[in-house]
């Protein structure tokens, strides 16, 4: 099959980005997307890329796609109504929590509600201890009158989190097995087979997120597949996962949770591909799209993995690529509050109704809009021709800040612009603390349809090293997809002490877990070359909480207990500026991830400048308190060599680039541009 197809279903756009394999040439395209109508975002899309491009579906031999439609699920709580099924006596453990309140400055905050009110928690008579031992079996009439409870209670799904389960998952079996047999019509899941991790909360958590967006998924996957067997395209499709990897439709209906960051994921990828092939070493990713600004650290083109990444109010405890959200996107809402202060955020208006300037029925402002207003945007179709844009109409918009507030509507515009990015920096300034970044060796890696528009006035704040914008910006999330290896993650419980007597169980669930990840891989996938990678979770003795550490397969086959215990105390003197070599180390977890790597494209060089730039045109903008004649320069004219000095516009079909005053603009051998600070004279 002759080509390969990356997309990413954002809230305001859907961005395709498409391979051909014999002209190395990648195709991409912006369609509006249709949460009103699952799949057809995807009919729009592959009927322009034939009627453009004449790319025809039934030669698409790979398909993949990012999406957020768990994590909007989990954000506006609009997912379905659960019961939990508990060991009796262990009902609170949604309520308990881990008794901390969301921000400990705030004498105001308050932990949120849980997606499984109390009243809808229902106890189970059994019990396993923490040895996996059976002590109990499930008790049949207990579940019976539980599976009353929750159809009376008028839920439409079951979530089984019994204690120890990550030990034995034996009663939580039984207790799915009893219910599909009373109530067959109620979709259960049981905390093990999603996540088995050890600590009890976040284990339950976790399952209650995949139950809780797995109806809305699976009818959404099905309109997928509906959509592409449409259009002719044979091959099965690919979800990308929050871990940066890629997994088949069937898995992702059975663990609806692997792919709730699935879209935030791709973009990160992408940005990982774009740093290993250009060599920029260090890099955050900046991905600003209609509703949030998200930020990933990669280092040496990996990216940081995680786990407990937040999800509306809730942690998820799935491996994941580590991205932290720092703010609002171009779609977020500026409004004046109760007592007239200018407030940006945190809603936004999606894709429908949209910032008012696309004419798609929206009334309130935007940071669109502002900038739009500015005279920064609005010079030219949007989205590959999918929005024209409506000046006039922005201006009217914000009309209702500038005149309540007694100043000009661009003044009003630059207002709202200043806001969203100093809610970022807040954000952002504290990662890299965190982290324990010097923002003088980062640069922003930019994408998104906002992220090239706001990038330079967040990176001149936080005094970065500079911004680079890849060619094709505001498509670079489907691209990621497009290059996301096939992965699994994989772990198992041991607790227990470094030492001679843990060797030997350690070597045996090693090889479990390997051949479970090899048979996952050949049953998935079929036949694929592939790596493993090892890890654990491993502590001090009366540490509470766990780092993980980095393995040899060959520790873990001949006993190799010292270079175990040398690499846990390496890893924590990296990370804390000390370590005890003499203290009893725990090992909690052993992690397994394979992968199979897929083909990745060459990015292609730009032809050398042989020219000066091509001015398209002098447009009027607002920036930084006063009225800037500023050049438009079209991004398909630039070449490699080309240098720039801001301000500057660069307009292209899936975004535009703002460079402010002070800052220069570079173009690289692979047409990315390189935004820094201007040198002094």
């Amino acid at each position: 099959m002759r080509y390969r197809v990356g997309v990413d279903i954002g809230g305001s756009f859907t961005d395709f980005a498409v391979l051909d394999r014999q002209t190395h040439q990648i195709h991409t395209l912006k369609v509006l997307s249709r949460p009103d109508q699952p799949g057809s975002e995807i009919l729009t899309g592959l009927q322009q890329l034939r009627q453009r491009d004449a790319i025809d579906a039934t030669e698409i031999g790979y398909f993949t796609h990012g999406t957020t439609v768990g994590i909007n699920a989990v954000i506006q709580r609009k997912g379905v109504r659960l019961a939990l099924f508990a060991t009796a006596g262990f009902c609170d453990v949604l309520e308990l929590a881990r008794l901390k309140i969301p921000h400990i400055h705030d004498l105001f905050s308050r932990r949120p509600a849980p997606l499984i009110t109390r009243d809808r928690v229902f106890p189970i008579v059994e019990r396993t201890d923490r040895h996996g031992t059976v002590l109990q079996p499930v008790d049949r009439q207990s579940v019976l009158a539980a599976v009353e409870q929750a159809r009376a209670a008028g839920c439409q799904g079951i979530v089984v989190a019994l204690l120890h389960s990550y030990r034995n998952r034996h009663n939580e079996a039984a207790v799915k097995a009893i219910v599909n047999e009373a109530a067959p019509e109620l979709l259960t899941s049981c905390s093990a087979d999603i996540w088995p991790i050890i600590r009890e909360y976040e284990r339950t958590i976790t399952a209650t997120i995949n139950a809780y967006v797995q109806p809305m998924v699976i009818n959404y996957l099905e309109s997928f597949e509906r959509a592409l067997t449409t259009m002719g395209v044979t091959p099965p499709p690919r979800i990308t996962k929050s871990n940066g990897g890629v997994m088949g439709v069937e898995q992702a209906k059975r663990e609806c949770v692997q792919m709730v960051l699935s879209g935030t994921a791709s973009g990160v990828i992408g940005a990982s591909y774009i740093a290993q092939r250009c060599g920029f070493d260090k890099i955050l990713s900046l991905d600003i799209g209609g509703t949030s600004a998200d930020v990933a650290v990669i280092v040496g083109g990996r990216v940081a993995q995680g786990n407990g990444e937040i999800i509306g109010d809730f942690p998820i405890h799935i491996p994941s690529v580590a991205v932290t959200s720092v703010g609002q996107g171009g779609g977020t809402l500026a409004r004046l509050d109760g007592q007239g202060v200018l407030q940006v955020g945190p809603d936004s208006a999606g894709s429908l109704p949209g910032p008012v300037c696309f004419q798609r029925g929206g009334t309130q402002p935007t940071v669109t809009d502002a900038f739009v207003v500015s005279g920064m945007m609005g010079h030219g179709d949007l989205g590959y021709n999918a929005v024209q844009m409506d000046i006039e109409a922005a201006r009217r918009a914000c009309v209702t800040l500038a005149q309540p507030l007694g100043i000009s509507v661009e003044e009003a515009a630059e207002t709202v612009i200043q806001q969203a990015i100093s809610g970022m920096y807040s954000d952002t300034s504290g990662l890299l603390s965190r982290f324990g970044l010097d923002p003088r060796e980062f640069w922003f890696l930019a994408f998104g349809g906002a992220g090239p528009m706001m990038a330079c006035f967040l990176a001149r704040e936080l005094n970065l090293k500079g911004v680079i914008v890849p060619p094709t910006p505001g498509v670079l999330s489907a691209l990621g997809g497009l290059v996301a290896d096939i992965r699994n993650d994989f772990i198992c419980t041991l607790y227990g002490d470094l030492n001679a007597a843990l060797a030997d169980q350690l070597a045996s669930e090693a090889q479990a877990l390997s051949q479970r990840a090899q048979s996952w891989l050949a049953q998935e996938h079929g036949a694929l070359p592939f790596t493993l990678h090892w890890s654990a979770d491993m502590r001090y003795r009366g540490q509470s909480f766990e780092i993980e550490v980095a393995l040899e397969e060959t520790w873990l086959a001949c006993a190799g207990v010292s270079e175990l215990h040398q690499a846990f105390d390496r890893q924590h003197e990296r990370l804390f500026g000390h370590c005890d070599g003499a203290a009893t180390v725990q090992l909690i977890n052993l992690r397994l991830v394979i992968a199979s790597p897929t083909p990745k494209p060459p990015l292609a060089r730009l032809a050398q400048a042989e020219a000066p730039v091509v001015v398209s045109k002098q447009v009027s903008a607002w920036i930084d308190g006063q009225s800037h004649q500023v050049d438009l320069v079209l991004r398909q004219q630039l070449r490699a060599g080309h240098q720039l000095n801001g301000p500057v516009i660069i307009a292209q079909d899936d975004c535009t680039t703002c460079v402010p005053p002070g800052m220069q603009v570079n173009v690289d051998e692979f047409g990315n541009l390189l935004i820094t600070a201007q040198e002094r004279a």
